[in-house]
């Protein structure tokens, strides 16, 4: 059974990533600088070997890649308006890290790194839905660092023969994702405002539109990328192909929830894009992925896991 490195793995998503490879029988390690990870995400698999360090620090990057076939290299401060503020810190995760993830990996034999990139790479190109050879515009720091990491994918293939895929991800949400947290994902934000009747606030007028992706999807399509032939070098969407506005978004969750408050409106985030939904044809084509949770399914698993958790943030 192939061994798995998941960095980040003590956070939202990664934490999905070691569950459903846990399920498969996989080896599993975990390395996460726990800045937005949380241990108790892991608590239920207390066999899984966390390495608690940075990626950037050369001596950890090396010690986790060492005897591992496969990477899911998740680890980040996924923020756009924490990029904005705090461009430096961001960019040492992001870019620093990742870098240093290459290297090591490269060195250490690694099959084959699988990247978390972002649809904020698309910037605010009023084509849609996004498809994978549309040119970049980053609109914000953190969607800078994304493409950097990509960009670093395709030369470390290049100049070193070491296999990377770039899965650009589209407004992944579900359980654990923490709420706790100004920069949070909207629909986290959005459950515990329901959850305790207060009014959530919407940047800009909420008819600005997302492609919405429970987080399962995007853990099957991640781990197809790991282990689909002939994908090396390529950038492939992973989402559900569909869009709605926030606006929209809140009524569905507040109609689940029986009734809420009425949003209220601030100005526009600096660096949000207007509007994003991908085109997931080549998902379909190189790696026979297909969503499998719709949103209001996905939505409903969400707020009931907030609900049994007393929308409390995981750590």
């Amino acid at each position: 059974m192939a061994t798995y490195l998941v960095t980040g793995g003590a956070g939202f998503i990664g934490s999905h990533v070691v569950d459903e490879l846990r399920s498969r029988g996989a080896q599993v390690r975990v390395v996460d600088s726990l800045v937005t990870g949380h241990r108790e995400n892991l608590a239920h698999a207390p066999e899984i070997e966390l390495v608690v360090g940075d990626l950037g620090d050369a001596e950890v990057a090396e010690r986790v890649t060492r005897d591992v076939d496969y990477v899911i290299h998740l680890a980040a401060i996924p923020s756009v308006p924490r990029s904005v503020d705090e461009p430096v810190a961001t960019n040492h995760a992001n870019v620093t890290g990742t870098l240093g993830l290459f290297v090591a990996a490269q060195r250490q034999g690694v099959k084959r790194v699988v990247f978390a990139s972002s649809s904020s790479i698309y910037g605010n190109s009023a084509a849609l839905p996004k498809r994978e050879d549309m040119p970049a515009d980053p609109p914000s720091p953190y969607a800078l660092q994304k493409l950097m990491g990509e960009q670093y994918a395709r030369l470390f293939l290049q100049l070193h023969g070491l296999e990377t895929v770039a899965v650009r991800y589209f407004n992944v949400f579900g359980p654990r994702q923490d709420p706790s947290s100004p920069y949070s994902g909207v629909i986290s934000l959005f459950a515990r405002c329901l959850a305790e009747q207060r009014a959530p606030i919407i940047y800009g007028d909420g008819e600005q539109t997302r492609d919405f992706t429970y987080v399962q999807n995007v853990v099957d399509g991640t781990l197809r990328a790991a282990t689909a032939p002939d994908v090396a070098g390529r950038v492939i969407n992973v989402s559900c192909g569909d869009r709605v506005s926030l606006n929209a978004l809140y009524e569905l969750m507040r109609e689940q929830a029986g009734g809420g408050p009425d949003p209220e409106f601030a100005p526009a985030r600096v660096g949000d894009v207007r509007d994003s939904q991908a085109d997931i044809s080549l998902a379909r084509e190189l790696l026979g992925y297909q969503p499998f949770v719709p949103l209001a399914e996905g939505i409903a698993r969400t707020m009931a896991w907030y609900r049994d958790h007393a929308v409390q943030p995981a750590g």
